[in-house]
């Protein structure tokens, strides 16, 4: 008895440093790429054309707040080589305004560029900013779907304690995060991609109506070069009919022994 009434604090503790580990290579994750971003700077209009013989659809890259679209470079890499247009919107810059501002400058470049059946692959607030386009008239119907990875669609808590207004915006009670909660018929177009553990959204990702895929990954940002979150972003692009019609929430991708006693994650139920 005693052994085993040992096992609960050990088990315990083992999942805080294995949570806290993540959370650090998180953060190594992005002082890496951030380095590496200006370091080795990349043309995105080397993206931007089409691999000869392919007809795939036009993406359009939003990455988070304080990210320009070099932080999301595996994904513009792993897209184009398997057959995408990759697009960029430079003035975006490090994402620090408002979602609304932001979308009206993407809705700009997709009519200069005239884009059109455009699937948005966004990480974080880019999901934000991807969902709010697809609401805004002239624009919604330039976006055939959203994926969106690690996207704080309800929000997160954690924003009330900044000050800053660029990082209170996603407070749960943010006016344009509330809106965009109350509209669900964009939904229906929106496959939410999200890790198993993320410190900065601890209400999650899944939404409501969405194809929501829990990938075993743990971190907010480490997620966007991991070759899981690749495969799903094929399987997300893919024009094959999906097994799990929407709307519909998705088993996550992974099952792997947890070190905590948990146990593999259960299919989320649906919306």
């Amino acid at each position: 008895m005693r052994g085993r009434a040992g096992r609960g604090p050990l088990r315990w503790l083992r999942r805080r440093v294995r949570l806290g580990w993540a959370w650090a290579l998180d953060y190594a994750y992005v002082g890496y790429w951030q380095v590496h971003g200006f370091l080795f700077r990349r043309e995105a209009a080397a993206y931007a054309r089409r691999p000869e013989g392919s007809s795939k659809p036009p993406v359009v890259l939003l990455p988070g707040i304080y990210e320009n679209w070099q932080f999301m470079h595996p994904v513009a890499e792993h897209l184009h080589r398997a057959g995408h247009p990759v697009h960029v919107v430079s003035k975006l810059g490090y994402n620090r305004g408002t979602v609304p501002a932001m979308a009206a400058l993407v809705k700009d470049y997709l009519e200069e560029q005239e884009l059109r059946d455009v699937v948005l692959v966004a990480h974080s607030k880019g999901g934000l900013i991807g969902k709010y386009l697809m609401t805004m008239p002239g624009a919604g119907d330039r976006v055939a779907r959203l994926v969106a990875v690690n996207s704080p669609f309800s929000g997160s808590v954690y924003a009330d304690f900044f000050l800053a207004p660029s990082i209170r915006a996603f407070s749960p009670r943010n006016a344009t995060l509330r809106q965009l909660r109350e509209n669900l018929h964009v939904n229906q177009r929106i496959t939410s991609v999200y890790s198993s553990f993320d410190p900065h959204i601890p209400g999650g990702s899944r939404l409501p109506g969405a194809v929501n895929i829990e990938l075993e990954s743990m971190g907010h940002f480490r997620v966007i070069g991991e070759a899981r979150l690749l495969a799903a972003l094929d399987e997300a692009l893919s024009p094959s009919p999906s097994p799990y019609p929407s709307p519909s929430d998705r088993p996550p991708r992974d099952t792997p022994e947890h070190d905590d006693g948990a146990g593999p994650s259960e299919p989320a139920e649906r919306a």
